[in-house]
């Protein structure tokens, strides 16, 4: 390694390393969700306007287009960041029983780490995958659960738009809370407040109710998201960090499909308020599973947090 490779990656940790992985974590969410949220609120007004097919889907292809564009032309190769980080750290030695011993473990290692071996990345992999479903659940029914109440096209494009816009605009702050605080117990307030705010969805009434649901709602994804992202880069080593989060993504984003079929079945077997009812005990319980299994990965944190672990047993009950 270079001096000048070097002096530039002390750098690069400086400013988005363990010790601000959160923050980084949490603008790169924050740019996603918000514009989730404002074009959201657009394809509302549009299709108020113009009618559901085809206007409000011009803007779609449009930005899928035009970040086509920007990744082809503009994206940089980091590869080379996490090479280097590679080399001058080594896993905290309460974790390094657990960690894949090859500088290149096969994917197959990876999954099962990821999924079920070490326990922080268990846990964060179910919330996620949690989280996802309970937002296949909102973005699919809460559209056609407020049409029910009688809320006209435009209050449920403010409504729907208000709840990715909390969470976008949240993370700018929760992202460096957690490295500040800790991982843990933000993403288990975080799971709560997101069966809360379901829960809400059925219980308050008109308007302004809905969208104090979908306040409490977006908080609570604001919690999570960054949070889970940087608890799992927390956990894995630079050599394999980026199998493990896709790992961690194939579960998080499983669960938008698991959340469409699962809330379809219920809505139809039982009505909608009761489907929603379900996936937010669901949440809760995702909740309780990271305070009872997850321990601690912020860096400066889990030294007195993290227990031993063996490579040849499963590191959770």
């Amino acid at each position: 390694m270079t001096r000048v490779g070097t002096l530039l990656l002390y750098k690069i940790r400086f400013f988005f390393g363990p010790a601000r992985r959160g923050l980084a974590m949490g603008l790169n969410e924050f740019a996603g969700y918000g514009a989730v949220a404002l074009s959201t609120l657009m394809t509302g007004f549009l299709a108020t306007t113009y009618g559901p097919y085809p206007v409000p889907f011009y803007p779609g292809v449009a930005f899928a287009l035009l970040g086509l564009t920007l990744s082809l032309f503009f994206a940089r190769e980091t590869k080379q960041y996490a090479a280097l980080e590679a080399q001058i750290s080594s896993p905290h030695p309460a974790e390094a029983s657990s960690q894949p011993q090859t500088d290149q473990p096969t994917f197959l290692q990876v999954f099962f780490l990821t999924s079920w071996k070490n326990r922080a990345l268990f846990a964060a992999s179910q919330a996620g995958l949690m989280k996802n479903l309970n937002d296949g659940v909102v973005w699919g029914l809460m559209p056609v659960f407020l049409a029910g109440k009688g809320l006209p096209i435009d209050q449920i494009g403010i409504v729907a738009a208000l709840y990715p816009g909390v969470w976008g605009v949240s993370q700018l702050f929760t992202g460096p809370l957690s490295d500040r605080v800790g991982r843990k117990w933000m993403i288990t307030v975080g799971m709560w407040f997101q069966a809360i705010g379901i829960g809400l969805l059925v219980i308050l009434q008109g308007f302004f109710g809905f969208l104090g649901a979908a306040v409490v709602l977006g908080l609570g994804a604001g919690l999570v998201y960054p949070t889970l992202l940087a608890a799992v880069s927390d956990v894995a080593r630079p050599d394999w960090r980026a199998s493990a989060l896709g790992v961690y993504r194939l579960w998080r984003d499983g669960g938008y499909a698991i959340g469409g079929l699962v809330s379809g079945i219920l809505a139809d077997a039982l009505g909608i308020p009761f489907a929603i009812a379900v996936i937010a005990a669901l949440t809760f319980l995702s909740g309780v599973i990271v305070a009872v299994v997850m321990y601690e990965t912020l860096p400066r944190k889990r030294m007195h947090a993290a227990p031993p672990v063996h490579s040849n047993t499963t590191t959770h009950p």
